[in-house]
């Protein structure tokens, strides 16, 4: 057979090939422009509390002009309005006949606010039900209409309800049949009372002052006050180590990661219900990690330096200061989300240290991060880093705010209600002190943060990089113990529970009563706790959320105790403690607990 001989194809046509427009030369007045921008951002910022005048306009903009199309939606809701209006009145009538008649219309199981007896008893009753009624046709006409974008239709409910939350008529003297009784008993003094308590209020906020009551809880004293040594500082973080309590300790060590919007100390508050404290008396080595309050100068600080000078550090101290080769790692809310990035990432660089990993409230995916959702969108994020770029990070309280807006009957109106009204000031708890040291968040982080996991879902979908290089969570191989709140609004259940999407772990899922914080801080003995619990093996198929509901099974008590069993499985024999600090290896014990970054404002 002759030897076939390739024929040369010829030059392709230089016309054939694409042309590549050359890079644009920078404007003039681009950086400018953008200062300009920027500054004019944060003035609408600073003029709305960082809320999105664009995002607001879009969503009724859309809703309405959606409405105004659908004439069958139209005619539902007219229809709506002529049978409440009917109820109200069969109500009315049936109020003069009867002492305690059924309600037209009962209130949602979180309302609180016309429980009292004295709403039951005319005309406040009608005035109560008349609300609840209209408050139940605007949910019907702001939810529903065809066209809407779903992001839209929350932003319209959210913005409708608050209005109606703010016209509510237990927030008015005319309206309120408890607050006119409370003047009444008071000789007016409750309302005198109540100008003082805002008037001091309002004076603490502008000083920069923590609210009243919390000079009760000194950190290192009230809260924060287990035992131990600083035995790491970076321009991030203080590790705390926890000094033993008992003559042995599990082999592996635990790393505590929480979330750095607020102080290190929810999992180390009173001692009688400190987490850090118990599984100290449990027998394990404990560190934490102690976030600084960042600056101005920190504002170019981003996720990969949060990976790197936070548990990465942190991980080499524990190392060093026991000797352990392998720890367990803890990551509460945002601490949980870089836990499982910084997992991600080691489990790509061959990097075996971790033992276990347990996920308190952190969610993964973002997909369905619940009505925090609200707040973020591209407008919104855009105001944010507006009002970033001019101070170099983000407020606290701007964040806590938003916390406010999404249970604003109970954390805001009812406040005002009770405190600047009834002249009633409720006693701050440990809980309550903890919540209002809050801690700022750099630009860069921030930013990215909210770009690249809330908005493009980067971590779940394999595309979130660290140290230049994507990680993916189904590298991560090592046993989860992962927790989630029934009514957590924050990381709601049902998205930290997506988990098992991403991961061919053994996960040990457990839903806790509670809410985001107070599902967490509970300790053991805490009256009324209950949780669900339900493990899948290793490769074993994943559930989705309602499945696992129906099958997990139901227990009484502190989900704590079902985490020590598993962490004690998961762990090694005990062993003499190890040494407080390891100064000949350049962790030597510098301040006692709970160091100096837990007290920066």
């Amino acid at each position: 057979m002759p030897n076939r001989v390739p024929i040369p194809r010829p030059p392709e046509p230089i016309s054939a090939k694409p042309a590549r427009a050359p890079n644009p030369a920078p404007e003039p007045l681009d950086g400018v422009a953008e200062t300009l921008d920027r500054a004019a951002g944060a003035l609408v910022a600073q003029a709305t509390g960082g809320i999105s005048p664009a995002t607001l306009v879009q969503s009724f903009s859309d809703w309405w002009t959606h409405l105004a199309m659908s004439p069958g939606k139209q005619l539902t809701l007219v229809a709506k309005s002529a049978r409440k209006t009917q109820r109200l009145a069969d109500f009315a009538m049936r109020a003069q006949e009867q002492q305690d008649p059924a309600p037209a219309i009962e209130p949602l199981p979180q309302d609180r606010r016309f429980r009292d007896p004295a709403w039951k008893q005319a005309p406040y009753n009608l005035i109560s039900q008349a609300f609840l009624l209209n408050q139940q046709w605007w949910h019907a006409a702001t939810t529903g209409v065809g066209g809407v974008s779903a992001h839209h239709e929350q932003v319209v409910e959210f913005a409708t309800r608050q209005v109606l939350d703010m016209f509510a008529p237990t927030n008015f003297v005319a309206t309120n049949p408890v607050l006119r009784q409370r003047i009444l008993e008071t000789g007016g003094r409750c309302l005198v009372d109540g100008a003082r308590h805002l008037f001091e209020d309002l004076g603490r906020t502008m000083r920069g002052e923590p609210p009243v009551g919390v000079q009760a809880f000194p950190v290192g004293e009230a809260v924060a006050a287990t035992p131990g040594k600083v035995v790491l500082r970076n321009q991030l973080i203080e590790l705390i180590q926890y000094a033993p309590t008992t003559e042995t300790v599990r082999h592996e060590p635990v790393l505590i990661i929480p979330a750095w919007i607020m102080k290190y100390y929810i999992l180390d508050l009173s001692p009688e219900n400190s987490l850090i404290a118990w599984l100290r008396d449990q027998g394990y080595t404990v560190f934490a990690i102690s976030w600084r309050n960042p600056r101005p100068a920190d504002r170019g600080m981003d996720m990969d330096d949060y990976r790197r000078l936070g548990p990465m550090a942190a991980l080499d101290a524990i190392g060093a200061i026991t000797g352990a080769a392998r720890t367990h790692a803890l990551g509460y809310c945002l601490g949980g989300t870089l836990l499982a990035i910084t997992a991600a990432a080691m489990a790509r660089d061959g990097d075996e240290r971790l033992a276990s990993l347990t996920l308190l409230a952190a969610q993964t995916d973002f997909t369905e991060p619940g009505e925090l959702s609200l707040f973020i969108d591209e407008a919104q994020v855009n105001l944010l880093e507006s009002m970033m770029w001019s101070r170099g990070y983000l407020e606290s309280a701007q964040m806590g705010g938003a916390f406010q807006l999404l249970r604003s009957s109970d954390l805001i109106w009812s406040r005002v209600l009770s405190t600047y009204l009834m002249g009633q000031r409720e006693p701050l708890n440990d809980l309550m002190a903890w919540n209002a040291d809050g801690t700022r968040m750099p630009y860069a982080m921030h930013s990215q943060y909210l770009r690249r996991l809330f908005l493009g879902n980067d971590l779940a979908e394999g595309r979130f990089l660290a140290d230049g290089r994507p990680v993916t969570l189904s590298a991560v191989n090592a046993p989860m113990f992962v927790v989630g709140a029934e009514t957590d609004h924050v990381a709601p259940w049902r998205s930290v529970f997506k988990i098992h999407l991403f991961s061919d772990s053994a996960i040990r899922f457990l839903l806790a009563s509670g809410g985001h914080n107070a599902g967490i801080v509970s300790e053991p003995g805490h009256a009324g706790r209950h949780y669900r619990v339900l493990s899948r093996p290793a490769h074993g198929p994943a559930l989705d959320a309602e499945d696992w509901l129906a099958r997990a099974e139901a227990r009484d008590g502190s989900w704590w105790l079902d985490w020590k069993r598993w962490l004690d499985s998961q762990s090694g024999e005990p062993a003499p403690p190890p040494p407080l600090s390891a100064p000949e290896r350049g962790y030597p014990a510098r301040i006692d607990a709970p160091g100096s970054y837990v007290r920066e404002r």
